[in-house]
């Protein structure tokens, strides 16, 4: 129990409290008991400032107070016109301007005035813009007449309009009406002025990637840079080390594996700065540009398993055809569709559908297709999308120079004499954590150079690999390189069984005269005529090849006078076409023989056709050099043919 002292000293308190309350009535309660003033008998005094009555800063309402009506549609129009004509008259020098530089713009950009009048209204309409050229760079309206002047004038006024603008590059740079501007200020800027806007955006390439606007003219730059520049551009998305310090950019190794080893930088250091600047850009869809394809080509070829996959599985959509336009671009849609999973592929070829034209006509959509028909063991799914819409334009396809790759590639798998080097290396890239090919070569690296000092991290970051592949089940790898079906059976159904070959041979027959001559269309004509590698067509389709032979024959039994066109001995590329054909297609040798040139030999012993008499000597097969011997000793012993002493393979022409 408490003291009495306590008890008594409460009560104390609650009297005075109450005291208080009945001595000021009027006054604010609050929760703290406060002490009552002393009375004073004197006259009242004036109260200080912090003696006045309190007023809440939200009165409530009172009766008396009347709410004010809303106000109708006309009332509110006209304040909305009052307030724009009030913000009107606040930015009417830059209105005046704009309205200005408009009609000058209008009377420069006519294609018939002259230069001279042109230069003047140029020059007039810049001295206008000169210390608001930034401002207006950003105009929705005036940019367009910056834009036109900076086409149109002299090259002191662009420099001058290059050093106004400078300091303001990289705010313009990500705004939607200033990046033609930016653009055109690129365009014709020297190499020192290109290099300073270059050195202006270090520190800023990421960020500038992850913006749609942004990088469009990182994009641009990169175009225009030269390949140390274009090397500088990229490493600061490397590591934040190369971010930082721009002195180890100086380095004369282009691949990120020989920047790793030279530098000493941490492997998954790189990969983890890597993958913070790539996720968001394919995230939010930007993957239009070269530069960004060169920076996927290089996250795959240090990606561990994982983050290759995840990467994969982002692309493995229609955003993929927006990237195969370049280099970079395909070679990547080509290893997604060799280590994707088969719903991952099946993505890939239905975002192709109804744009099969376009991506065979282009070169690096053509190597995809390629790769797709020697991958995919879909076969029904490549018949239903890529096969269909390849017949609807197959004329057109076998002229084309990328168009006929995939027929090609059907007919005679990976041909030296179609590909180049360099489209034979992209069709055999892989990603070396996705790849058994990787890992054997990681292991042999290792045990042919153990001592070499300067691979020594190389070594290392490749046996991590493949030790990280090894620990993993064969159910869990993401990837099969290639397909699991019969090369050979792939193509019979991609070929035969959908019915391509034959559209294929009833066009080569219906046009077998131009497609002889043209430099694309002899090589297509000369793989069906002869019925493909591994003699794919013959089984099936060997009456329309008979007929194919005839045709290509009743051509050349024709006179000159008779053809309107070069004859197809004498043309330059048809009659290498057909020295071919006889050299590799007994049953063609013969048909032209017995149509065409019997009897006739001396006739063609010149020019071009001679060659082709001279390929029935030069044929492997007995039967075809016993038809004209006969008939050539005569034109041999005069002198007329001369047979070369080395017999030229099947694959000269």
């Amino acid at each position: 129990m408490a003291p009495k002292n306590q008890q008594s000293n409460k009560t104390n308190k609650r009297k005075h409290v109450s005291a208080a309350k009945h001595d000021a009535p009027d006054r604010p309660t609050s929760k703290k008991p406060k002490l009552a003033a002393p009375k004073h008998s004197g006259p009242p005094t004036t109260t200080k400032r912090s003696e006045k009555p309190f007023k809440p800063k939200f009165p409530k309402s009172e009766p008396d107070m009347v709410k004010k009506p809303p106000l109708s549609k006309r009332e509110r129009r006209i304040n909305a016109k009052e307030l724009a004509e009030t913000r009107k008259k606040k930015r009417k020098p830059y209105y005046e301007l704009e309205h200005e530089l408009a009609s000058l713009w209008e009377k420069m950009r006519h294609c018939n005035i002259k230069k001279e009048d042109r230069s003047k209204l140029v020059t007039e309409a810049l001295q206008k813009m000169r210390g608001k050229i930034s401002e207006i760079a950003g105009s929705h309206i005036s940019s367009r007449v910056l834009q036109t002047c900076v086409k149109y004038c002299s090259q002191a006024e662009k420099n001058a309009v290059f050093e106004e603008l400078q300091p303001h590059f990289l705010t313009l740079a990500g705004n939607t009406y200033a990046v033609h501007v930016v653009k055109k200020m690129l365009d014709n800027a020297s190499k020192t002025q290109l290099a300073g806007f270059i050195s202006s955006l270090h520190g800023h390439v990421a960020s500038l990637l992850r913006r749609k606007v942004g990088s469009i003219v990182i994009e641009h730059t990169y175009g225009l840079a030269n390949a140390t520049q274009k090397q500088e551009l990229v490493m600061e998305l490397y590591s934040a080390e190369l971010q930082l310090f721009k002195d180890l950019v100086s380095l004369k190794e282009s691949r990120l594996v020989d920047v790793i080893s030279k530098l000493n930088l941490q492997k998954a250091s790189v990969l983890r700065h890597m993958n913070k600047v790539v996720q968001p850009i394919l995230q939010k869809g930007i993957v239009d540009h070269s530069i960004i394809h060169r920076v996927l080509m290089e996250y795959f070829s240090i990606a561990d398993q994982p983050a290759a996959t995840d990467v994969i599985q982002q692309l493995s959509s229609p955003l993929l055809i927006r990237m195969i336009e370049s280099k970079d671009g395909s070679r990547i849609a080509m290893l997604c569709v060799k280590h994707g999973s088969a719903k991952e592929r099946k993505k890939i070829i239905k975002g192709m559908k109804g744009l099969i034209g376009k991506i065979a006509h282009d070169h690096g959509g053509s190597l995809v297709l390629v790769c797709i028909v020697s991958t995919v063991d879909d076969t029904k799914l490549i018949t239903k999308v890529v096969i269909r819409e390849i017949r609807k334009i197959l004329k057109e396809l076998v002229f084309d120079k990328n168009g006929r790759l995939p027929l090609l590639q059907l007919l005679h798998p990976n041909c030296s004499r179609y590909f180049s080097p360099d489209d034979l290396t992209s069709l055999n890239l892989s990603i070396p954590s996705l790849s058994a090919k990787g890992e054997s070569e990681a292991k042999s690296s290792k045990n042919e150079e153990p001592n070499k000092t300067d691979s020594k991290n190389d070594t290392d970051t490749e046996v991590t690999e493949v030790e990280g592949n090894e620990n993993t089940s064969g159910d869990e790898l993401h990837l099969v390189e290639g397909g699991k079906k019969d090369p050979f059976l792939r193509r019979q159904e991609l070929l035969v069984n959908s019915g391509l070959a034959e559209g294929l041979i009833d066009i080569c027959i219906e046009s077998a005269g131009e497609l002889l001559r043209s430099n694309f269309g002899k090589e297509v004509i000369y793989e069906v005529a002869t019925g493909g590698s591994d003699n794919i067509l013959c089984p099936t389709l060997d009456d329309k090849l008979n007929t194919l032979h005839a045709k290509i024959a009743s051509l050349a039994a024709k006179s000159s006078e008779e053809s309107e066109e070069e004859h197809v001995l004498k043309n330059f590329h048809s009659s290498r076409a057909i020295r071919k054909l006889v050299l590799d297609c007994p049953t063609f040798a013969c048909t032209l023989w017995k149509k065409a040139l019997k009897g006739k030999c001396e006739l063609w012993a010149k020019d071009h056709s001679c060659k082709v008499i001279c390929a029935f000597l030069e044929s492997s097969d007995s039967k075809v050099r016993g038809l004209a011997k006969k008939e050539l000793q005569p034109l041999i012993d005069g002198g007329i043919i001369k047979i070369p002493e080395t017999k030229h393979s099947a694959n000269e022409g």
